[in-house]
C-alpha cells in the first residue's frame, strides 16, 4: 500500500533509550549507557540500586509498547496500518532489530520518532548519529521526526496533566515543571539550529501554566527545575536541581507543590527515582504537601499529535521529492519548529567540538 498519508515510508520506529528487564542486565545496560564518559563505576553501582529496588526492571520498555501499540491503533484508523516497531540505544530491542523487522516487511523508507520532546545532543543529535551508524551496509533510508516540545498535541496532554494534579492538591502555591539536567555546554551547543535546550522548556511550560490556569480560573506560579544531574561535581550543569529547590520554596513557606515531569514522555526511571522517590520525599521533609502530574504517555491528544507528526513530515518528503512547497508545521507558543532535517552541525555535545562521527538526516546527507 504506497498511498496512504505516511507514504514514502513503509514504517515507523519509535526509538528510545532503553532500559533493564531484570536484575542481571541492571549494570550491562549502566555500561552501556555512559560509554565513552567519566563516570565511576561507584557511581553506576549507586545507580543501579534504583532499578534493584523495583526488580532491576525499568518501567521505560513498557511505557514505550504501550505508546506503539496506540500510535499504531491510531495511524491504522487514519488509513496508514504500517509497521509500528521499537527500537534502543542501550537495550533490547535494539535499533537492528526494529530495523531488521522493517525490511522483513518490505519497508524501504522508514520514519524514526524519538521519544525526546526537546533538542539536544542527548535527545536529537546522538540518535542521529546512532542511525547513521545503524543503517551502513543497509538498503534503507531512515528519516527522523523533528522535535515536538511545541507540538500542540503534546502541550494540550501537558496542560491536562497539570489541569488534574491542581485539582487533586486543591490550593496549590507552586508549580515546578522539572526536566533532564545537561553539561551546560551540552545545553548551550543545542541553540545552534534554533532556540536552546532551556528556551524550548521555558517556552513550553509558561503556555502550559498559562493555558492551564485559565481553565482552573486561577493564575498559576511556576519555575523550571531540573534532574538525574550525572556529571563530576566540577562540571557545571543545569540548575537548579529539583531537591534543591524544594528546599528553597520552603524556605520561603511555599507548602503546597506540583511537580510536572515535563521533559519526560513517559514514567520511567528519572521519573519514578528522581521525582515519586527523592523529589516527593524532599517535599516532605520540609512540611510540604505535593502532587506529581502525570507524563503525557499515552494520552489520546499526544498520540493523536505523533501521528500528526509523522503525517507532516511525510508530507513534507512527498513535497520535496515533487518540488513543491510543504505544509506548514503545526506549532504552538513562541519559539519557531526545530527543522526536520537538520544542519550537519546542530546539537553538538558542546560548541566548537568535532562530534566525531556523522549524523543521519541532515540537509547535507539528504536522509
Amino acid at each position: 500500500m504506497s498511498d496512504h498519508l505516511l507514504a514514502p515510508y513503509g514504517a515507523v520506529l519509535i526509538a528510545s533509550f532503553g532500559g533493564p528487564e531484570g536484575p542481571d542486565e541492571v549494570m550491562p545496560f549502566l555500561r552501556r549507557a555512559t560509554a565513552g564518559t567519566s563516570v565511576p563505576e561507584a557511581r553506576l553501582a549507586a545507580v543501579a540500586e534504583h532499578y534493584y529496588a523495583r526488580g532491576g526492571i525499568s518501567p521505560i520498555n513498557a511505557a514505550n509498547e504501550a505508546l506503539r501499540a496506540a500510535l499504531a491503533d491510531e495511524l491504522a484508523r487514519r488509513g496508514a496500518p504500517v509497521p509500528v516497531l521499537c527500537g534502543n540505544r542501550n537495550a533490547p530491542p535494539e535499533y537492528a532489530d526494529a530495523l531488521d523487522a522493517a525490511q522483513q516487511a518490505g519497508a524501504r523508507h522508514v520514519v524514526a520518532l524519538v521519544t525526546s520532546a526537546f533538542a539536544s545532543y542527548s535527545g536529537c543529535r546522538q540518535y542521529r548519529e546512532d542511525f547513521a551508524a545503524e543503517l551502513a551496509g543497509r538498503d534503507l533510508v531512515l528519516d527522523k521526526v523533528r522535535p515536538f516540545f511545541n507540538h500542540p498535541g503534546f502541550v494540550a496532554a501537558n496542560v491536562d496533566a497539570v489541569v488534574a494534579a491542581c485539582s487533586e492538591l486543591g490550593e496549590v502555591d507552586r508549580v515546578v515543571f522539572v526536566t533532564h539536567s545537561l553539561p551546560l555546554p551540552m545545553a548551550q551547543a543545542s541553540g545552534a539550529c534554533g532556540p536552546d535546550y532551556t528556551a524550548q522548556h521555558l517556552d513550553v511550560v509558561g503556555l502550559v501554566a498559562q493555558t492551564a490556569g485559565q481553565r482552573l480560573g486561577r493564575t498559576l506560579t511556576w519555575d523550571l527545575a531540573y534532574c538525574s544531574r550525572s556529571g563530576p561535581p566540577r562540571q557545571p550543569w543545569l540548575e537548579p536541581d529539583v531537591n534543591d529547590h524544594l528546599a528553597a520554596l520552603a524556605a520561603d513557606k511555599v507548602r503546597r507543590v506540583v511537580l510536572v515531569p515535563v521533559g519526560f514522555v513517559c514514567d520511567h526511571m528519572e521519573v519514578v527515582n528522581d521525582l515519586d522517590d527523592e523529589a516527593v520525599a524532599t517535599a516532605r521533609e520540609h512540611g510540604m504537601t505535593v502532587v506529581r502530574a502525570a507524563t503525557v504517555g499515552t494520552h489520546p491528544a499526544f498520540v493523536s499529535g505523533l501521528a500528526d507528526l509523522l503525517v507532516e513530515r511525510a508530507a513534507a518528503e512527498r513535497a520535496r521529492a515533487a518540488g513543491t512547497a510543504a505544509p506548514d508545521p503545526a506549532r504552538t507558543g513562541a519559539l519557531p519548529v526545530r527543522p526536520d532535517r537538520c544542519p550537519a552541525d546542530g546539537c553538538r555535545r558542546e560548541a566548537g567540538v568535532d562530534p566525531g562521527r556523522p549524523a543521519a538526516c541532515t540537509d547535507e546527507a539528504g536522509t
